[in-house]
């Protein structure tokens, strides 16, 4: 993929959908490690990295809870979906999406027409593990974050297997491990 149409520096990509479509996506729930899976693999692929989170707060000059508190969950939604449209029209990135990324029609359409999709798909109580110290996730500043994380779950896990090319469990281990998983499923793509 990128400049020499292969997934890896010196490595030929014959699937023209993969060459086509030249950005990866990481997608999931809030924890399931897709800031850090993208940072990791961008290094390793010496591709450009870009949260689109941490791209909003960029923008805005604020953290995520505080666009929540001002616009509501519908205006942070609205400056993701500019966010997305606007890295789906660069090529070579790695982008980590917000977890609630795809819950719009276009989002789905803009990432999966625009690149290679990875679920990194994680258990509810994992990602209660993973995300219970974190209070920038306004969505799970609730008294029992594992109900709130397993509704979310519902309504997102078949939203992020719609759309992707790729399903890789992030269920423990290390990220060393799990980036490296990636990067097998992304070779037997360009296999493919």
């Amino acid at each position: 993929m990128g400049g020499n149409g292969g997934v890896f520096r010196g490595m030929h990509c014959y699937n023209r959908n993969v060459n086509r479509n030249s950005n990866i996506y990481l997608v999931g729930m809030p924890g399931a490690g897709k800031t850090t899976v993208g940072r990791q693999l961008a290094k390793r692929m010496q591709r450009s990295f870009v949260d689109a989170d941490q791209e909003i707060e960029a923008r805005t000059g604020v953290r995520i809870p505080v666009i929540f508190d001002i616009e509501g969950e519908q205006g942070f939604r609205d400056r993701e979906s500019r966010v997305l449209a606007e890295l789906g029209s660069r090529s070579g990135l790695i982008v980590a999406t917000g977890g609630g990324a795809l819950l719009r029609p276009e989002n789905r359409y803009a990432i999966a027409e625009s690149g290679v999709v990875v679920y990194l798909h994680a258990t509810p109580q994992l990602l209660v593990e993973r995300t219970r110290l974190d209070h920038n996730r306004p969505l799970l500043q609730v008294d029992d974050p594992l109900k709130k994380i397993e509704e979310l779950f519902a309504v997102r896990d078949p939203l992020y297997r719609e759309v992707a090319d790729i399903i890789v469990n992030s269920l423990g281990g290390s990220i060393g491990h799990l980036v490296k998983q990636v990067e097998r499923e992304l070779q037997k793509q360009c296999a493919a």
